[in-house]
């Protein structure tokens, strides 16, 4: 019997997936969590060989509490809405088991739990797509002051360390935020963070 971990904030969608894992004959759902620390918490009291987690949660996202859970012989898998490969990046680093996506069809939950049962690794086809097939558009230089701009240094400090003008600056961002396609530095340190790029 697989025994299951369930961490889901929004309580309606808790119980789905609690009942969905149940009718499955080789699997049971022992445990259910509202948050990333409580998840953490029941993993750690119940030892089930898997955990099901929601990323965005109250006190503890499910990023945080896969990352908590890294050297735990439990296998964490992530299930959320969010296909961004700067999450997908983080969750492959935290050694989670699978990345899937809550818009598949739930049929696949199950099939995923017995691969990932088997020692195999499951990832939503669209986040492989996303994280191997997305290159970082920006030149060495011009990453050096997207690096500047996330430290939080304004035009003139980031001209003085790169030993270039402010308009040379100003012509950078412009560029930067082009290819990022975002409207200003906010946006485009966001973007950035969210791809993953920030090395």
């Amino acid at each position: 019997m697989i025994r299951i971990v369930i961490a889901e904030d929004q309580r309606m969608l808790l119980g789905a997936l609690g009942s969905l894992l149940d009718l499955e004959e080789d699997m049971e759902v022992i445990a259910k969590a509202r948050d990333g620390e409580e998840a953490v918490t029941l993993v750690k009291q119940h030892q089930p060989d898997i955990c099901i987690m929601d990323i965005e949660m109250p006190t503890k996202s499910g990023l945080d509490a896969a990352e908590e859970l890294k050297d735990h012989p439990c296998k964490v898998i992530i299930l959320t809405t969010f296909a961004r490969s700067g999450y997908f990046e983080r969750a492959r680093n935290a050694g989670v088991s699978g990345y899937l996506l809550k818009d598949s069809p739930s049929e696949d939950l199950a099939k995923s739990i017995r691969a990932i049962m088997d020692g195999r690794r499951v990832y939503a086809p669209e986040l492989i797509d996303m994280a191997f097939g997305e290159e970082n558009p920006l030149t060495e230089r011009e990453e050096q002051v997207m690096k500047l701009m996330a430290d939080g240094k304004d035009t003139k400090e980031i001209a003085s360390e790169l030993f270039i003008t402010n308009g040379t600056v100003r012509n950078y961002i412009s560029v930067i935020l082009d290819k990022l396609e975002v409207g200003n530095r906010i946006e485009a340190i966001t973007r950035f963070r969210e791809k993953g790029w920030f090395k």
